[in-house]
């Protein structure tokens, strides 16, 4: 029997995440109030992270007050009270709620128009297909738990949760930058992060608040 379950640990790559509460997620409320916002197609630019896979988008010019050339394709940043229909799903950032996603993993969808002000602040948001195998999702919670607390409020600034319709079984987004991989152990994961994550070069507000917003998550 503990050969089995060796074995079983070592094919899965899992291990038990840090601080997991089972049964212990409050959902953040969706977005539902004030007028629809549509999001404009946003221009795909070259991938400079070095990371192969990477699709990226305009980030530059926004806000402004010019309505041609690129500027008009960058992705917005304003606040807004009602729902927003993203032209990238998942979003890799655009106009949002101004009341962020306590960051962290969720077993739920979350509203994209919060997980979007965690993106501005620095955060990655690791979706997955609801199919996915439970095998995988515990190595996709056990990643959060090893990575590396962001400032003195100890969040990690990563979101995890799953997110129906998507087109590869895993994406991981940033402001600006998604890569879809078909397993959570592709290596790409740590560098999208490792290179994403926090960044000054490419967060709109790196280290804004991923704490003290709405939603408990099962794992900080």
């Amino acid at each position: 029997m503990g050969l089995a379950v060796a074995l079983t640990i070592a094919l899965t790559g899992a291990t038990t995440p840090s601080g997991l509460q089972s049964g212990g997620e409050v959902a953040a409320p969706p977005v539902s109030a004030g007028a629809s916002d549509v999001q404009p197609a946003v221009l795909a630019v070259a991938n400079t992270s070095g990371i192969p896979g990477v699709v990226a988008y305009d980030t530059t010019g926004w806000p402004t007050d010019r309505d041609d050339g690129p500027a008009a394709q960058a992705l917005r940043r304003e606040h807004v009270t009602g729902p927003v229909a993203y032209s990238v799903t998942p979003p890799v950032g655009g106009d949002h709620s101004p009341i962020w996603l306590n960051c962290g993993v969720y077993d739920q969808p979350v509203p994209n128009e919060r997980a979007v002000h965690d993106l501005e602040h620095g955060a990655v948001w690791i979706t997955y297909r609801p199919s996915l195998p439970a095998a995988e999702v515990h190595q996709l919670q056990a990643f959060e738990a090893r990575q590396s607390p962001v400032g003195a409020t100890g969040s990690r600034y990563v979101d995890v949760s799953p997110y129906p319709g998507l087109s590869s079984p895993i994406v991981i987004s940033s402001w600006g930058f998604q890569l879809r991989v078909s397993s959570p152990i592709d290596p790409r994961l740590q560098r999208f992060v490792d290179t994403f994550r926090a960044s000054s070069t490419y967060a709109p507000e790196p280290g804004g608040e991923c704490t003290g917003g709405l939603g408990t998550p099962l794992q900080r």
